[in-house]
């Protein structure tokens, strides 16, 4: 039996694909541990849809109208919506969290964004003595269902130890990177990493397509080297079979590039290849592929007239 003294109020604002399945894990532990959870949702639709399915689940999840009326009374807040504009509607405007969390609650902030409003809302957490965590997850959708995300973190030791068990339901790692934007800053890392990789990988399928390879078979002769990537492991197939209905949309990978080649003009720094790739997804997203997957970059690439 859990100490009732352990049991906190948790508030969850945002029930995207992301955010819904981790709000479910919030509440599968909550049942355990005698956590409360509420969410918030901008669209009634889908806070329906969460709150049906959870139900049939058997799982208690409190819904709020407002993300101020959410956060009321919760000792943690945790939030994953889309960009910028949206965290700061959900946190900074009249009817966001941070009127009405109470001095000593954490805020943890999973939506990915600039690291500039990253520290913008870290600064507002402490003018009102709240703890907070810049904590952008990666592993997608799939990750978020499994309870398998890689959380990468900004914020103080302190704020850390307190979020490190709350995300824990729904995490594969968690690091602590940094300072505030620490975090934002190593997912704007992780994304450059995974443009730079599928655009390369996009053109050795159409080179193995074109040479006539036996495809599965080239994998495997690749798969166990140097060239070995999550994105090989996890996207050949689907690449190969053009399937791409599903997974990280090629409109927030757009966003996420934004995020980080603003970022490093304003380090000084070039980034001529995830220039170049993220205008590739300009592209495709011209063609009609904004919200496949990543790995629809492919399709910017004719097959060569003999492929299979």
């Amino acid at each position: 039996m859990s100490d009732p003294a352990d049991s906190k109020a948790i508030a969850f604002i945002g029930l995207g694909v992301m955010g819904g399945p981790m709000t479910g894990h919030l509440a599968r532990t909550g049942q355990n541990a005698g956590h409360r959870v509420t969410a918030y949702n901008r669209s009634p639709e889908r806070a329906r849809k969460w709150a049906q399915l959870w139900a049939d689940e058997g799982l208690e999840v409190a819904f709020a109208d407002t993300p101020r009326e959410a956060a009321s009374g919760a000792d943690i807040v945790m939030v994953c919506v889309g960009n910028d504009e949206d965290l700061a509607s959900v946190t900074l405007a009249d009817n966001g969290v941070l009127a009405s969390m109470r001095e000593g609650s954490l805020l943890i902030d999973h939506t990915t964004t600039s690291a500039d409003m990253a520290r913008q809302l870290g600064e507002a957490c402490a003018a009102k003595g709240i703890a907070f965590v810049d904590a952008p997850v990666s592993g997608g959708q799939a990750g978020a269902e499994n309870g398998q995300l890689a959380i990468m973190c900004g914020g103080s030791d302190e704020a850390m130890a307190r979020a490190t068990p709350a995300m824990q339901p729904y995490a594969k790692a968690i690091t602590h990177v940094g300072p505030t934007g620490a975090g934002q800053t190593a997912k704007m890392v992780n994304q450059m990493c995974i443009a730079g990789i599928l655009g390369g990988l996009s053109e050795a399928i159409r080179l193995a397509q074109g040479a006539g390879l036996d495809l599965e078979k080239t994998y495997q002769a690749i798969a166990g080297g140097a060239a070995q990537s999550w994105q090989m492991d996890n996207r050949w197939a689907s690449m190969t079979a053009d399937t791409f209905d599903f997974g990280f949309a090629i409109d927030w990978m757009r966003k996420d590039l934004g995020y980080a080649l603003g970022e490093a003009n304003r380090l000084g720094l070039s980034s001529p290849i995830t220039a170049l790739v993220d205008q590739f997804y300009a592209d495709v997203q011209a063609n009609g592929g904004a919200r496949h997957d990543t790995s629809a970059l492919i399709t910017r690439l004719p097959k060569a007239p003999n492929s299979k």
